[in-house]
């Protein structure tokens, strides 16, 4: 019997440059510090200490002066410091896409398809007869003198309405979506690090939008004790605070913000950790952290199926394993006739991948 020999593994050799095995560094740990270059600066000195990023020849103070000559920061990092620009902002979202979404890169682009066929915006290969009121743009002429020679002969050459075939077109669709993300204290509570990971995948979701679906929509907003929303150059920065979890406040502004856009499709992403736990009555906040209050509970679960009604479905993504808490979700979930993941850190970006792009798929009348 023939069997296999093994050699030492020998580990691909890197061949970056000390510069850009720092700027891998530099942009993870920036989604740490929320975009506070000098915190990051100070994190990568550490590590640098450890791990000899860089060289004799290649310093720290050689690669803060290429960051700024290449425009990835500004400032002269005295006074109020350095920042990072508009291109870094964009660096790290495309990093977050890679990282989370690098399985989309064997995928087709910008456009949403459904499963009827007609006159549409992309051809397919299938083809069937004509029938009336079918547009002539449908109509593929190879096809049909292709029927008519075989029909009619050459000799007597005709094309009749028998001999018509009509090229099957898919429609595209649009798709407007809403992204809630949690900020309340959980976020960072017992020492874990949620946010970050939520961040993300927010990121990583808006660049997808961006550069593959640009037909499309996207909305991001946060919530705690009350929602507002943000614009997507500002994740980078995102930070928890001392809030509890308003689920009825983000809800209520995701379905304000969907409820003005005119495109068929429409959906809500929700990332949160915990249950919600506030309301806002009047100018007043309801708060209890203690165990699932019906108040607040059965408020959020109309809010639902208020969803529900008027076909805004929720995907609800719980970074949380409690059994009180699943038991919300799914709750929230048969209310919204939604879908919901129980995930763990490490895949949450995998999950909302598969689950936008069959949403993507759903049917339009």
């Amino acid at each position: 019997m023939q069997g296999f020999r093994f050699s030492q593994y020998i580990p691909p050799e890197d061949n970056r440059t000390p510069f850009e095995k720092l700027l891998e560094a530099f942009m993870e740990i920036l989604v740490h510090t929320s975009g506070d270059v000098e915190e990051a600066l100070d994190w990568l000195r550490q590590i640098d200490e450890e791990y000899q990023l860089s060289t004799p020849d290649y310093t720290m103070e050689d690669f803060i002066n290429d960051l700024k000559e290449k425009g990835f920061i500004a400032g002269d990092g005295q006074g109020q410091g350095f920042k990072i620009t508009a291109k870094s902002e964009r660096v790290i979202r495309k990093r977050a896409l890679d990282q989370i979404f690098g399985q989309l890169k064997k995928g087709k682009s910008g456009n949403h398809r459904t499963n009827f066929s007609g006159r549409g915006e992309e051809e397919t290969a299938d083809r069937r007869k004509y029938q009336f009121g079918d547009s002539l743009d449908q109509i593929s002429m190879t096809d049909s003198l292709r029927n008519a020679q075989i029909q009619h002969g050459i000799n007597s050459f005709r094309l009749t309405e028998d001999d018509l075939e009509v090229r099957e077109n898919e429609y595209k669709t649009q798709n407007s979506t809403v992204l809630m993300i949690d900020i309340s204290h959980s976020m960072i509570l017992y020492g874990e690090d949620r946010i970050t990971p939520a961040k993300k995948v927010a990121m990583a979701l808006s660049e997808l939008i961006i550069t593959r679906y640009p037909k499309d929509t996207l909305d991001i907003l946060v919530f705690g004790n009350d929602a507002w929303q943000i614009k997507i150059k500002d994740l980078p920065y995102l930070k928890v605070g001392p809030y509890h979890t308003n689920t009825v406040a983000g809800l209520q502004l995701a379905m304000d913000i969907l409820r003005r856009k005119k495109t068929a499709n429409k959906q809500i992403f929700m990332i949160t950790d915990g249950k919600p736990t506030c309301l806002k009555i009047g100018k007043q906040y309801y708060k209890n952290s203690w165990g699932l209050d019906p108040k607040i509970i059965n408020k959020t679960l109309n809010l639902a199926a208020r969803c529900r009604k008027i076909n805004i479905p929720i995907t609800t993504f719980m970074i949380a394993s409690d059994p009180y808490l699943q038991k919300f979700v799914q709750d929230f979930t048969a209310a919204n006739n939604g879908r919901a993941f129980y995930s763990s850190l490490d895949n949450l970006g995998e999950f909302i991948f598969e689950d936008y792009v069959k949403n993507r798929k759903r049917r339009v009348r």
